[in-house]
């Protein structure tokens, strides 16, 4: 059959069964038992069957596309663009592209950012459209768009979710959304709790007796959850904690300022747990600049200008790790210890359940959970 183009009847004869069927399988909708659906998706990709995207989007009154849309912070950190590519990737496997919604001028998951562009488009995604939103003066409702949304990080100042909540197709969360107004249709969360738990208990069973934390400010569950584990966990175990906030993107710069202030005002803090994707680096300039080795096993560093008030100079090892992983922490030297995400697998997670919700596979109210790993190094 490689002389024309395949169809569903070719599939539908080939495999022995009806064209409706077919349909089904290679859609993931009706009553479709596995073994028929595997069977005719083998047979579908044996005899090269192509489906014709721009009829069966006609036929359900579908767009084709859904929309992404991401803190406005999305282009400077490595995890969000890690994190569309992964949604983009499976996305495409659906069938569907996908459409990066420009910020709007509010204060979206981005304190300290004052970017109005919206993000660089991965692979497979169409340009941005006009400012996120119910509707659009240039092109209209975002419903007539897109079949469905990701919104990942939600804010509860960011002034455009309320609106694509409310635009009338599904809508799938990456991170619970804290605000009042309507909830998504399914979400996808981390435990973050559990894993800046997990950060704090290893410092300490390393060594640290103060710890410090650089929480970062905003609204979204992730930043929220942060700054309440870290003063939870002082007041479980027990354990004096250092809490500054930074901003949500804070840069190496801020990350290294907030921390050579707080090293000087108080010396004892002997373990500092960096929040910002890619500010950690920051820390370790500070930990350099005060003469402080860093990681358990450090030899003792000494720096002729790094006194403190008292005039003694700190030997304390300092422990430093990150509540988000990346090429900043993996590539420091010491290389840092840091809670993986797994952003493109967290991507891939988000577009999934935003398909099976699309396609009847599962049901509205969906809540998955996605699972993050520890990586310790030398940094602890």
């Amino acid at each position: 059959m490689t002389s024309r183009t395949v169809t569903l009847l070719d599939v539908a004869r080939a495999a022995g069964v009806s064209k409706s069927t077919v349909s089904d399988a290679l859609q993931g909708s009706g009553r479709v038992a596995a073994a028929t659906r595997d069977r005719v998706r083998a047979v579908a990709e044996e005899l090269g069957y192509r489906p014709n995207s721009a009829a069966r989007r006609l036929r359900r009154s579908s767009t084709g596309a859904i929309g992404l849309h991401l803190p406005r912070t999305a282009t400077r950190l490595d995890y969000y663009m890690n994190l569309a590519f992964g949604a983009v990737e499976r996305a495409q496997e659906e069938g569907f592209d996908v459409m990066l919604l420009a910020p709007t001028g509010a204060a979206g998951g981005g304190e300290g950012s004052s970017d109005s562009a919206g993000p660089t488009s991965p692979a497979g995604a169409t340009s941005p459209t006009s400012p996120a939103g119910a509707a659009s003066p240039a092109n209209g409702p975002i419903a007539s768009r897109v079949d469905g949304l990701l919104v990942i990080d939600p804010e509860v100042d960011d002034s455009a979710v309320p609106g694509l909540l409310d635009a009338g197709v599904p809508v799938v969360t990456g991170e619970r959304y804290l605000g009042p107004t309507a909830a998504p249709t399914g979400a996808v969360i981390c435990d973050n709790a559990a894993s800046l738990t997990a950060l704090l208990d290893h410092v300490t069973e390393r060594g640290a007796r103060h710890p410090a934390v650089l929480a970062p400010a905003g609204t979204s569950a992730w930043a929220t959850a942060l700054r309440a584990t870290a003063t939870s966990w002082a007041q479980e175990r027990g354990v004096a904690v250092a809490l500054r906030t930074v901003p949500f993107a804070a840069t190496p710069g801020e990350a290294e300022e907030t921390t050579l202030a707080l090293l000087r005002t108080d010396p004892s803090v002997d373990a500092v747990i960096c929040a910002p994707d890619g500010a950690a680096p920051g820390v370790l300039r500070a930990a350099a600049t005060l003469g402080r080795p860093v990681g358990p096993d450090a030899p003792p560093a000494t720096a002729p200008h790094a006194r403190t008030a008292t005039g003694a100079l700190p030997r304390t090892p300092l422990l430093i790790a990150s509540c988000v992983d990346g090429t900043a922490t993996r590539s420091a030297e010491p290389p840092v210890t840091a809670v993986d995400l797994r952003p493109a697998a967290y991507g891939r997670a988000c577009a999934e359940l935003l398909c099976d919700i699309l396609a009847g596979r599962t049901t509205p109210d969906t809540v998955r959970r996605h699972a993050w790993a520890l990586e310790t190094r030398a940094s602890t």
